[in-house]
């Protein structure tokens, strides 16, 4: 049996064959691109039409708004692994997305407070011969129906609005709590000392005042209250400078109540009179 015959490749013809083998290399693997934003532009979404397509960038934002009438309400990405969807912590009608992975493709369903649903398909061009990518896209709701709903009331409440107003109504309660708590103590307290601010300072004919059906006159420190037992309602007078006046006051159940502090009036029925003063507070 012969011996196998071996082949020696010279140094320098294998360092040939390895250049070679580098350039062809490197004719065959795509140049990184350098991405350019693309001018904001529209879409419009309909459900009978095929989603419209989004050109992202890698390690690019494209921000998508909404009909300035419309708020996120809730967003669905297909791919949340190799693709970051933003729609901030505020209730708006922003939302960022941002590839993470080249070459990649997913969907994004958005659906805002007034119950519109948009559906986007969303793909990455780094290997894409047109290095512009979407910047800014606006959506223009497609459907008549869609349209109509942008004028009605928002159906949904954005979770960060419903925490805000959850969280504005506790305040509110709790607020409300402290008011009436306030207004109760202040209450007690009045009633603890309103005794102390009635005085009993009046002076008049008893023997008149039995007739007319006086009982008691007295005040505080904003009323002047009058008390009987009257088979007929007197008319109840002021009198300054000795004159008599007509007075504004409430009656109710044989008591005067009188919105200010009285010095001096009368009662009287026809010519039955009496009359009363403020003087000395009985004991």
């Amino acid at each position: 049996m012969k011996p196998p015959i071996r082949f020696t490749v010279p140094i320098a013809v294998s360092s040939l064959l390895s250049l070679a083998c580098g350039h062809a290399q490197a004719a065959t693997t795509p140049k990184p691109h350098h991405l350019q934003p693309n001018a904001p532009r529209s879409v419009t979404v309909s459900e009978a039409q095929t989603p419209p397509v989004i050109r992202a960038g890698l390690l690019q934002s494209t921000l998508i708004l909404l009909p300035a009438e419309e708020k996120i309400a809730t967003v669905f990405g297909g791919d949340t692994v190799d693709w970051m969807f933003d729609a901030g912590h505020v209730a708006s009608r922003f939302i960022s997305i941002k590839p993470k992975l080249a070459n990649t493709t997913t969907d994004i369903h958005i659906v805002s407070d007034h119950g519109n649903e948009y559906t986007l398909q969303l793909q990455e061009i780094s290997n894409d011969a047109d290095v512009h990518f979407d910047s800014k896209v606006f959506i223009v709701p497609g459907d008549k129906s869609a349209k109509d709903r942008l004028t009605d009331l928002p159906v949904f409440v954005p979770a960060a609005e419903l925490e805000k107003a959850k969280q504005e109504a506790a305040a509110a309660k709790a607020a409300q709590t402290a008011e009436l708590k306030a207004e109760a103590s202040k209450a007690e307290t009045y009633r603890s000392q309103y005794p102390g601010s009635l005085h009993f300072d009046f002076t008049w004919d008893a023997k008149k005042g039995k007739e007319l059906g006086l009982q008691q006159i007295w005040h505080d420190d904003k009323f002047t209250y009058l008390r009987g037992q009257f088979q007929e309602t007197p008319a109840l007078y002021e009198l300054k400078d000795g004159k008599g006046s007509l007075i504004n006051f409430d009656y109710n159940a044989g008591l005067y109540t009188v919105p200010k502090e009285l010095d001096n009036g009368y009662l009287a029925i026809g010519k039955k009179r009496v009359d009363f003063h403020r003087g000395q507070e009985k004991n």
